[in-house]
């Protein structure tokens, strides 16, 4: 008994040696091995953990240059603890640009709230210019508990292209929440545009580095020699699908009317332009003391200049829908493009009569295309309607409704900006709903309007640029994208943008519409847009707005072989498809393929140019 009470004392004995070496052992590293410690101990007072900033990814067009960058600005953060009695609080204003209102404002604030703390940092005052910032830095040694923090804000060079750019917002408690220690109080955030869809990318990774402070908040040292501290990483910088040149010349043509245009290469989906009109500088928009003041008065204007009417208005397609209703028909076998149907200026129809414009006669469907011949369209969707019977039209639209889904229609294309409307495809059960059978229900005639684009029928110009592309390309087409890809980085865009799709029309079925669309620009009604050199294929339309003047509307691609860009302009109350739009495409795709506009068509050009619509509504 006794030789184990003497081994257990040993043992605990032993226990308490190796403790005391132990503690030993760590007090002199602490004294004589850190060199850090050693030098800074009698100085520090306390440990600050400064977070450093990555630059945002910057933006280029297609051809290198540059959207989007990065200027800085600078944030002031106090340490309420740290500040002292005797500071110069009139002389601290004065070089801050701020009242004494102000001042107490932003510092004192609710300390029994957790977002806050006397032992802290927190956010002083934001969006300080360099210049102002270069000032106060020299005299910050006189106030202590304060300390600058570079931040970065996004600028404009050229000041185009607002809506798809996009812009940022302070992240606000629900995002912080969401994103579990992505961002803090004061942090930026995209919400808009590119800047929203590519956050994740743009926004890169902060860094951290923690320094030891004196009693005067004063830097005396690196903490652990910098072993815990991390570099920032900057954001990815993207390489957008625009053409910087021709989205300048479409803001141009658009200036002082309201609509949108958008054009695309077939052979890729890629973006070349995307315009919304009335747009904005986005430079007003930057981090600055005078954004909230310019944000307000954008959103009070009438004409919506924050509305993205490229891809969030949606609007009935009139007459460029009439291609569409032509392959459609052709694929089912129920229109043989030799056709002809009589148009005596109008569709007569049960004693009433839905008027045409004088034509020749419209012996097949080039022709009615050419001309546009609402007549010969009206019968062409009746025919689809009724082809399980009159009393039937179900079955047959929707037949017609799953080809329009097919073509990317009545759904969002999903293109990589988040605010995309899907327009509107009527469906039988949105007829059966219109139209109630106790009330006599519908029928091919009820319905035939949007044969020629009219009725309920509602696209974006994104969803009519894709249409224009889908039928150069003779049935096939890459998702519309923004983002080309990403600087010095061998990353790719995402895969829905990589993947060729088909549409369930045959190939040769297109040869009649492109042809229809051919001579609706040599001999019909889009000669307005004829190019020398050019071979142009278009159709114009015009939009019936119940509440004023028509809309004017146009689509097309050029050249007829190997397209290099398709194009939709819809220019609100602009009355004729060639009054407005098919001039301003034209202009464009003479611009794009040949570098400038031939001094022939210069009186063109002017007209568009100085046309005012907002002003002087034709």
């Amino acid at each position: 008994m006794k030789d184990n009470l003497k081994e257990r004392s040993l043992i605990i004995r032993l226990f308490f040696v190796l403790g005391a070496v132990l503690l030993l052992w760590k007090a002199l590293q602490i004294q004589l091995m850190d060199s850090d410690q050693h030098q800074n101990k009698a100085q520090a007072t306390a440990i600050d953990k400064d977070v450093i900033y990555p630059s945002r990814g910057l933006m280029f067009d297609r051809n290198g240059k540059l959207l989007v960058n990065n200027n800085a600005m600078y944030d002031l953060k106090v340490t309420y603890k740290q500040l002292s009695p005797d500071m110069d609080t009139a002389k601290f204003c004065r070089l801050l640009e701020i009242d004494k209102a102000t001042f107490e404002e932003n510092l004192n604030k609710n300390w029994r709230s957790p977002r806050y703390s006397k032992s802290v940092p927190f956010p002083f005052l934001t969006k300080i210019s360099a210049a102002v910032c270069a000032r106060f830095v020299e005299h910050l040694h006189e106030f202590p508990g304060f300390a600058v923090q570079l931040r970065n804000v996004r600028g404009y060079p050229h000041n185009n292209a607002a809506h798809v750019l996009g812009y940022l917002n302070e992240v606000d408690q629900a995002q912080i929440d969401e994103n579990k220690g992505v961002y803090t109080r004061g942090d930026y955030i995209g919400v808009s545009g590119l800047e929203a869809y590519y956050e994740k990318e743009l926004r890169g990774k902060k860094g951290v580095r923690f320094v030891m402070k004196d009693n005067l908040g004063r830097e005396v040292g690196t903490y652990k020699g910098g072993s815990l501290d991390s570099f920032a990483t900057s954001g990815q910088d993207l390489i957008t699908t625009l053409d910087l040149d021709l989205q300048n010349y479409a803001e141009q043509l658009l200036n002082n009317k309201t609509g949108s245009i958008v054009a695309l290469e077939p052979s890729t989906g890629e973006v070349l332009c995307m315009v919304s009109a009335p747009t904005y500088d986005p430079n007003i928009l930057t981090i600055n003391r005078n954004r909230g003041n310019e944000f307000a008065r954008l959103e009070k204007d009438s004409l919506r200049p924050f509305f993205d009417r490229s891809i969030s208005a949606k609007y009935p397609p009139g007459s460029i829908f009439k291609t569409l209703v032509a392959l459609i028909a052709m694929q089912e076998g129920i229109l043989d493009p030799n056709r002809g149907i009589t148009c005596n200026m109008g569709y007569y129809y049960n004693g009433t009569v839905r008027k045409c414009h004088g034509h020749p006669y419209p012996h097949n469907v080039q022709t009615g295309l050419a001309h546009s011949c609402n007549a010969y369209f009206f019968q062409v969707l009746r025919d689809m309607v009724d082809r399980y019977g009159f009393y039937n039209p179900h079955q047959g639209l929707d037949t017609v409704v799953r080809y329009l889904y097919d073509f990317g229609l009545g759904n969002r294309l999903d293109i990589d900006v988040s605010y995309e409307v899907g327009g509107n495809i009527p469906t039988t059960e949105y007829y059966d709903y219109l139209y109630p059978k106790k009330k006599g229900g519908w029928y091919s005639p009820t319905i035939m309007s949007i044969g020629i684009g009219q009725g309920e029928i509602q696209m974006t110009t994104l969803q009519m640029a894709h249409l224009a592309g889908v039928i150069a390309n003779r049935g096939w087409y890459y998702t519309p994208h923004l983002v080309k890809g990403f600087r010095n980085s061998d990353r790719q865009i995402e895969e829905k943008y990589r993947t060729k799709r088909q549409v369930p029309v045959d190939e040769v079925h297109f040869g009649p519409v492109i042809e229809g669309m051919e001579r609706a620009i040599l001999e019909g009604t889009g000669t307005v847009a004829r190019i020398q050199d050019i071979s142009v294929c278009g159709k114009t339309g015009t939009s019936q707005n119940p509440h004023g003047k028509d809309h004017s509307v146009f689509f097309a691609f050029a050249p007829k072989e190997n397209p290099k860009i398709a194009i939709a302009v819809y220019v609100e109350h602009g009355v004729w498809g060639a009054t407005y739009a098919a001039p301003m495409a034209s202009l464009m795709i003479e611009r794009y393929l040949k570098g400038a506009v031939d001094p022939s068509r210069k009186y063109l050009e002017d007209r568009m140019l100085q046309a005012d619509l907002v002003s002087n509504p034709p």
